[in-house]
């Protein structure tokens, strides 16, 4: 198969006259002899050449057609071909039949749509001829490539869209920024399309870029942050090798100029003024002074220092990191009345310094402060903090022991008046002069009771009451030989009943509440001579107690009693007796107590003390059950008085309406109390337990007509008398109140001692039933009018 060399020529010149290479391939080794005219070697002989197939197996198309018609490729030939139309042209592989096609009878090959090489470089084809008859293949298949070739149609991108960057400032020229990178999609193998170059559209005189790299660089000397900090350049990037005509893309660089310790602090003033109060704390701020820098960061940090004036000594000065601010405070207390005005020289320095740009210095400045005291109405002023003042405990009440002094600090000097805390002195033990400031006793003091006793005395300004201050006085209490000495503890003292003379049974100490500057010193004595015993003064304060004489008996002497005499070497010397109580006991061989008791003796020779012991346990323990038995009784005979509701005594009945007078029984029963014979003998009183039982006593019948308050009255002397009456805690509860109640009778029947003129004949008209009532009360009026 053999491409057409004209219509391949035709091809060729209309690709703007560019070269391009095409590889040959002989077929079927068909060489056709053919003579080159005009050609000779070097011998002198004709050079003949070989005639052969020609195969080009590459097509070239541009990308981006824009003619309306189908954008013609080539032209497939085989030499097959006699011209009869016999033979059919087929195309296969990569957009066969969709993207190109071919004539089938002619062999010509079309592209149908516009291709872009930046979606596929190149496509790769199959071509055969066939017989339209047989369908039989007339030369093997042969395949091919369409290699699109690339126009400028895609201008660069940089890769961000917005470049930030830094840079110090006060860099030296040409010092690397930052590096911008663009990219095009075009075919940088084929042409100028896909070379780049770098320019600067905005930016200048500050900054330039490396064409053929994009690298950034400073271009102006001593850029100063302080005068600008932010640059905005624009990068242009142009394919086509920046040649007119070219595609380019921009990108933006926001570079920021970092900050250098170039600027030193500076104050706005050369001299400030501060005005405080004299009574300003130790360590209050009292002003703010400030050093301006220009730079930022840790390059701004200043440290402030004082470094002359009068008032070095009272004030201080230090760093505010926030702010950066010198904060003056009071170093000492103030007095408006020592000194009104002081000035301070303040200097200000960087903390980090940059040894590049020392020149541009000096990185400190200083300014004066003046500062201006103002004055108070002050608190009194004690001489002293504290006062201590020593007295001795037998101090007679009034006598002077110290004084103390406070002032008015002001220029004025006002009067001061002095008093005691009594929060401090309840006992009321001091008084102190109101004047002059003297301090007295008021009561003896005990050094024993309180060695220190600690008061406040407060100092008032007369003319202003509310300028008050107060000062601690501790007093001391010295001692005074006042207290004899006495045995340091209770001593339990034996001696063996088999004891020789000259044995030690017991060492003896003292003790004695003074405190002596030089010590204590104790005697030993007895105060008569002792036949049995004797003492031996240790000189160390302790004594021995010795005895005198063998052989002790319980029978004849169970306990001795031996009186000490103790005594201090203290002025004036005191002295005390202390009766030291001896017991007899049976000891063993070594001298080990067994027992003390003289009943001792009395108990069988075989009877140890674990024996005893246990003895007396058991009987301990049988009181103790003894004890709560009968505690449990006493429990169990507690019971309420009042056990059934059948208890007549205290069965309360409640009437809403009027009775019907005696024929009424179904009440309360008044006959019951009147006949007493009719109740059970044997049915015993529930509301006690009566601990013995006595015989029922009848009680005497009273007449039918009794009055009822004679009535009571013999029922209350029986039940008086009786001894199986309810004791004094049982409440008997009787209807009539009597003469003697102070609320008086509630009882209807004495109705007529409060109202006399009333009239009770009409009761007689009420019938049998009401006939009891209207003899009471008729009677008594008749008896009345009589």
């Amino acid at each position: 198969m053999v491409f057409n060399h004209s219509l391949l020529l035709l091809l060729l010149l209309s690709f703007h006259h560019r070269s391009y290479t095409m590889l040959l391939s002989q077929r079927n080794n068909e060489e056709t002899p053919n003579k080159l005219s005009g050609v000779s070697d070097k011998d002198g002989k004709i050079l003949q050449r070989s005639k052969r197939g020609w195969m080009w197996n590459h097509f070239f198309l541009l990308e981006e057609y824009t003619g309306t018609d189908y954008q013609y490729v080539g032209k497939l030939h085989s030499d097959q071909d006699r011209g009869d139309g016999s033979v059919k042209y087929v195309l296969n592989g990569d957009g066969a039949g969709s993207l190109f096609l071919i004539d089938e009878n002619s062999g010509d090959i079309h592209a149908t749509k516009r291709l872009d090489r930046e979606e596929k470089a190149y496509y790769t084809l199959r071509a055969q001829a066939v017989n339209k008859r047989t369908g039989r293949p007339l030369e093997p298949e042969s395949e091919f490539i369409i290699k699109i070739h690339d126009i400028n149609d895609n201008e660069p991108k940089f890769t961000k869209e917005t470049y930030i960057a830094s840079v110090p400032e006060m860099s030296d020229v040409g010092t690397f920024v930052v590096q911008v990178t663009a990219m095009d999609a075009d075919d940088a193998t084929y042409g100028n399309s896909a070379k780049l170059v770098y320019s600067i559209l905005q930016g200048q005189p500050y900054f330039s870029v490396e064409p053929e790299t994009g690298i950034i660089r400073t271009a102006l000397p001593n850029m100063n942050r302080e005068n600008k900090e932010n640059y905005h350049v624009v990068i242009q990037a142009k394919d086509m090798a920046g040649q007119m005509g070219g595609l380019s893309g921009t990108t933006t660089v926001n570079i920021t100029l970092t900050d250098v310790n170039d600027s030193p602090p500076r104050f706005l003033q050369s001299s400030y003024h501060l005005t405080t109060s004299e009574s300003a704390e130790i360590g209050s701020a009292i002003g703010r002074i400030k050093a301006n820098d220009a730079d930022v960061g840790e390059n701004a940090d200043i440290q402030y220092s004082i470094i002359g004036g009068d008032g070095q000594d009272m004030f201080n000065i230090v760093t505010d990191r926030t702010t950066q601010e010198g904060v003056i405070t009071v170093k000492k207390q103030l007095d408006f009345e020592n000194k009104r005005m002081y000035t301070l020289k303040v200097e200000a320095t960087n903390t980090h310094l940059d040894h590049r740009f020392l020149h541009l210095g000096p990185f400190k400045d200083t300014a004066t402060v003046k500062i201006t005291l103002q004055d108070v109405d002050e608190s009194p002023v004690f001489s002293r903090s504290s006062y201590i003042i020593e007295v001795h405990e037998d101090t007679i009440p009034g006598s002077l022991i110290g004084a103390v002094t406070a002032w008015d600090p002001d220029a004025a000097n006002h009067p001061v008046r002095y008093s005691i805390d009594r929060h401090t002195d309840l006992d009321r033990l001091f008084n102190v002069d109101s004047g002059n400031g003297s301090i007295s006793t008021l009561q003896p003091l005990d050094r024993e009771m309180a060695k220190w006793q600690n008061i406040s005395i407060v100092a008032t300004e007369i003319n202003n009451p509310r300028q008050t201050s107060r000062v601690p006085v501790f007093i001391k209490v010295l001692d005074v030989n006042d207290n004899a000495p006495e045995f340091a503890m209770f001593y339990e003292t034996f001696v063996c009943e088999n004891v020789k003379a000259g044995q030690l049974i017991q060492t003896i100490s003292a003790v004695d509440t003074d405190e002596p500057l030089i010590g204590h010193k104790f005697a030993f004595s007895l105060s008569t001579p002792n036949p049995n015993f004797t003492i031996f003064d240790n000189e160390d304060n302790t004594a021995r107690i010795l005895t005198r004489r063998s052989g002790f008996s319980r029978r004849e002497m169970s306990a001795y009693l031996l009186p000490v005499v103790i005594s201090d070497n203290d002025y004036p010397i005191q002295s005390s007796t202390s009766t030291l109580t001896i017991r007899v006991c049976a000891c063993d061989s070594r001298g080990n107590m067994q027992s003390c008791n003289a009943e001792a003796l009395m108990l069988p020779a075989g009877l140890s003390t674990g024996a005893l012991v246990a003895i007396l346990l058991c009987i301990i323990i049988l009181l103790i059950i003894v004890v709560l038995f009968a505690a449990l009784r006493r429990q169990k005979k507690k019971e309420p008085l009042i056990i059934s509701k059948e208890d007549v005594r205290d069965n309360i009945v409640s009437y809403n309406d009027e009775g019907g007078g005696e024929e009424d029984t179904q009440a309360f029963d008044i006959g019951t109390l009147r006949n007493p014979e009719v109740m059970d003998a044997n049915k015993l009183r529930r509301d006690i337990i009566p601990e013995m039982l006595f015989p029922f006593r009848r009680t005497s019948p009273i007449k039918d007509n009794a009055d009822v308050r004679d009535f009571i009255n013999s029922r209350l002397q029986e039940n008086d008398t009786d001894p199986t009456a309810p004791p004094y805690d049982s409440l008997a509860t009787y209807a009539y109140e009597g003469n003697g109640s102070i609320a008086e009778s509630l009882s209807s029947l004495e109705s007529a001692a409060t109202d006399g003129d009333q009239d009770y004949d009409y009761l007689s008209n009420w019938g049998p039933q009401f006939k009891k009532l209207a003899d009471m009360y008729i009677g008594k009026d008749t008896d009345k009018d009589t």
